[in-house]
């Protein structure tokens, strides 16, 4: 029997640079361990956090990304934009799932509002697939602005139209040789 590394990478983290990068552009910071994820979705100082789960998954990933980004062009956004990446930080993405995201179905790429410790809102995967980028936003412009304080945009909308989207198949994402 063989032993597969549950730490490690699935995918070359070079092929998935791209698809990290276009969410840090628009503000979102990325929790790497577990104790970065509880450092940040315990507090109970009656901010809101928008989680979301990034993948390489082309297809629903290639839209939740956009969408996204583009909710965050909102007038009114989260206290705090936090990301974490399925099959690359597998254990700061088990924290979010087991401890903060209990109560729904393990998915990828998927979303959720947290305020003080508690889901608010969330958006598996299987409400991001088969919608446009464009109607993802939308769903979340109006749930930040029912839930959410924080004056927005989350960048400027000079920035946001610079943005470039990661669009690749997942398929053809090579995996971590190491």
């Amino acid at each position: 029997m063989f032993e597969i590394n549950m730490q490690s990478p699935m995918y070359d983290p070079r092929a998935v640079q791209p698809m990290r990068d276009e969410l840090t552009y628009v503000g979102f910071k990325e929790l790497l361990t577990p104790d970065q994820v509880d450092e940040v979705l315990s507090k109970e100082n009656d901010e809101t956090t928008f989680v979301f789960i990034n993948s390489v998954c082309g297809c629903a990933a290639g839209s939740a990304r956009p969408g996204v980004s583009l909710a965050l062009q909102n007038n009114i956004i989260p206290n705090n934009i936090v990301t974490v990446f399925a099959g690359q930080e597998k254990a700061a993405v088990a924290t979010v799932r087991e401890k903060y995201l209990s109560k729904f179905p393990p998915s990828s790429p998927s979303a959720a509002l947290i305020k003080n410790g508690e889901v608010i809102f969330m958006l598996p995967r299987h409400h991001i697939e088969g919608r446009s980028p464009e109607q993802i936003a939308n769903l979340l412009q109006s749930v930040f602005s029912e839930n959410c304080k924080k004056q927005g945009p989350s960048i400027s909308k000079e920035k946001y139209d610079k943005l470039v989207h990661a669009k690749m198949c997942g398929s053809r994402i090579p995996l971590n040789e190491n």
